[in-house]
């Protein structure tokens, strides 16, 4: 394994491209996805939530093609690559079997755990950006706070090179770049349920405890900031601690999370969140910050992306399409099933508001011939990425997720009232990608998100069931733009 530090290639600054392939789910926007529409010259974004997590999943499962292990020879910290290998590493995998986990993240964590984050971000860039010169992004939620300062530095080590952060407000993550492409301590405000606003906890990273003798800078990734409101727009652009780059302005019928409704929250007959016109972005207003900007939700079709260039985007960046290209990472057999169910009429998506442990709606694909994740899952939370840090009786720091067992989630102070509804995103987006955790011989299943365009999907595939990610960007920006 590599052991020299290299700064990374000189990364010019991206030119701006018509479509940003969107940073999906856990594993969805995998590497093979980003790479194949980096090479056609548009931004492909590999997601980093969790991608530690996919990593260990995918050496458990044998690493087929010897992709994940290629990439960790050229890790430059000696000895993180070895050490992951054999702890995590299993030649023939025989599948149906209890994942190897990794430890929970908290506020701290050892060097190791550190380290083995660091691998995996730099894994999927590295991959992602194998054989071609063009620009590659990576995409964070905001809300998952613990593990992004280490997958940010990691991912910056294989030359990402642009940084998308959304789900939260991301005002510290331009400082923390420039921190970091000097090697410098990071940190990021560490929020704490039951703080109050004169306790300030931080989280903390110190690129030193890993390369004490690293000179050579590394570049700084362009900072793009996924918001659905101008006015957070206008606070990142003036208050952010560095550069902010570009805005990708999403709006609610995007997949994964959604911002909830602007004032009170009411549901249609369906039990969904009712969206209005307080909702809709002021554009005059991003094009006022003079900033490039990105336009999503609903924005997989030649026509939207014609809109977007003439209400002054750039462009746009495209999930849903995406999501069921042959590339992404999405399990081939649910990709089938979902598109089966687009062709016939009989796909839906529903936008939940208690689906998530976040709190934020959240869209569910359903299908008729998918067993999803429902309340019938017996609570397990032994991922945990989205649990929630609180202060304790004793004035500690502790972590509880409302997709808890129900006792465990009351007893740590919890509202039983806010885990009616909640399902394991954790343990559903691995089974998505082909990861389900088993447990006595019992499989996680799967809890698919897409955009509400899925439903409309049909008009693009002309009775195909598969496509590729090269057909996809034909048919957006070969549309007349």
């Amino acid at each position: 394994m590599s052991s020299d530090i290299q700064p990374a290639a000189s990364n010019s600054a991206p030119a701006h491209p018509l479509v940003i392939q969107g940073g999906m789910g856990i594993g969805i926007s995998g590497w093979r996805l980003a790479r194949a529409v980096a090479m056609r010259g548009q931004l492909g974004v590999v997601s980093g939530t969790a991608i530690d997590s996919v990593m260990v999943r995918r050496l458990q499962d044998g690493d087929p093609g010897g992709d994940v292990q290629r990439a960790m020879a050229h890790f430059p910290i000696p000895g993180v690559a070895e050490s992951a290998h054999r702890r995590y590493f299993v030649a023939e995998s025989a599948g149906q079997k209890t994942y190897r986990s990794l430890p929970m993240y908290k506020q701290s964590v050892s060097v190791a755990r550190q380290q083995l984050t660091m691998l995996a971000a730099f894994v999927e860039v590295w991959l992602a950006k194998e054989g071609h010169d063009q620009p590659v992004g990576l995409n964070l939620l905001t809300k998952v706070q613990m593990p992004n300062l280490a997958t940010l530095y990691g991912a910056m080590l294989a030359g990402v090179d642009v940084v998308l952060m959304g789900a939260g407000i991301p005002r510290e993550i331009p400082g923390v770049l420039d921190a970091l492409a000097e090697h410098r301590v990071a940190s990021l405000k560490f929020d704490v349920a039951g703080d109050p606003s004169s306790v300030s906890e931080s989280l903390t990273f110190d690129p030193r405890a890993h390369f004490p003798d690293a000179s050579a800078p590394l570049v700084r990734p362009q900072f793009f900031a996924i918001v659905s409101a101008s006015s957070l727009a206008t606070t990142l652009a003036r208050k952010a601690t560095g550069r902010v780059d570009g805005f990708v302005i999403e709006g609610f019928t995007a997949g994964g999370h959604n911002a909830p409704p602007r004032g009170d929250m009411t549901l249609n007959e369906r039990g969904e969140p009712i969206y209005g016109p307080r909702d809709d972005v002021d554009l005059e207003k991003i094009r006022q910050l003079g900033l490039p900007f990105w336009l999503a939700g609903s924005a997989g079709s030649p026509s939207a992306l014609r809109a977007a260039r003439a209400a002054g985007a750039a462009g746009v960046q495209v999930g849903t399409l995406f999501a069921y290209c042959d590339e992404s990472g999405l399990e081939p057999d649910l990709k089938r099933r979902v598109l089966d169910s687009v062709l016939e009429g009989t796909v839906d998506v529903l936008t939940d508001p208690r689906a998530s442990p976040t709190g934020y709606p959240f869209k569910v694909v359903r299908t008729r011939t998918i067993d999803s994740q429902d309340d019938r899952r017996t609570r397990v939370c032994d991922v945990g990425y989205l649990r929630t840090p609180y202060r304790t009786n004793s004035g500690t720091i502790g972590y509880r997720c409302s997709a808890e067992p129900v006792d465990a989630y009351v007893e740590k102070g919890g509202e039983a009232a806010d885990t009616i509804g909640r399902r394991c995103l954790c343990n559903g987006l691995l089974a998505n990608i082909g990861h389900p955790q088993h447990r006595a011989g019992e499989a996680e299943k799967p809890l698919i998100t897409s955009g509400d365009d899925l439903i409309t999907l049909g008009s693009f595939l002309r009775e195909r069931n598969r496509y590729s990610a090269a057909e996809v960007l034909d048919y957006l920006i070969g549309g007349g733009v």
